[in-house]
């Protein structure tokens, strides 16, 4: 699987069967971890075989079964980390889709457990990322076109729309895509607008376009 039909075929997942991951899925994922952490000065870190993080009333009101594999995205705090974190994150999601695992975002329905993973003095935790073998692929939600989520024209590059709609088929919060791509005298910005965890959306969404468009914002 290429890193864009893993972008197709990636869907939230919740429910999950009981099987380890497999020593070599968690190694590659462990070793792309690393890779993100040395690039990003993040302290991602991934959770194995820890069922209590999704057992209590919150992951079921969330709907979620069969969790026992995770990834922490922990880093220092500022005003960039939930952009940063939606950013790698989103590459780990991918890694994990191509190495046929599922993922899911989640971003209030889990509890901190102590000890399952570190956040040092001077760290924050933004979100977690389940993860393990789905009982379902997932199914795709609902889209907004190019035009509501950025200035593409018809006479835009290429390049430029193949980054849009890869950028669309970014998971956000509760679906929203608030986020918006403007093409102008050849530079793209983008930019979140003011939603809940739209930062991290605008990280994740942000990846997707440039993978999309094959060059760096």
């Amino acid at each position: 699987m290429d890193i864009f039909e893993a972008m197709e075929k990636r869907h939230s997942v919740r429910q999950y069967i009981e099987k380890p991951l497999g020593a070599e899925e968690a190694l590659a994922l462990s070793e792309e971890i690393k890779l993100c952490n040395e690039e990003s000065g993040l302290h991602i870190q991934l959770v194995k075989d820890e069922p209590k993080a999704f057992s209590g009333f919150m992951a079921h009101y969330g709907k979620f079964s069969g969790v026992t594999n995770y990834i922490a995205l922990v880093g220092p705090k500022g005003p960039d980390l939930d952009e940063k974190c939606g950013y790698y994150g989103e590459r780990l999601v991918l890694k994990a889709q191509e190495l046929g695992l599922n993922t899911c975002w989640v971003a209030l329905t889990y509890s901190k457990i102590p000890g399952a993973f570190k956040v040092e003095k001077g760290e924050a935790l933004t979100v977690v990322i389940a993860l393990g073998y789905g009982k379902t692929e997932g199914v795709p939600h609902k889209s907004k076109v190019p035009e509501e989520v950025s200035n593409v024209s018809a006479g835009s590059p290429e390049w430029f729309k193949n980054g849009v709609r890869a950028a669309l088929l970014a998971p956000t919060a509760v679906n929203q895509q608030k986020f918006y791509f403007t093409l102008e005298n050849g530079k793209v910005t983008a930019k979140a607008k003011t939603a809940f965890y739209s930062k991290v959306d605008l990280g994740i969404a942000k990846y997707h376009f440039e993978l999309g468009a094959e060059r760096k914002i």
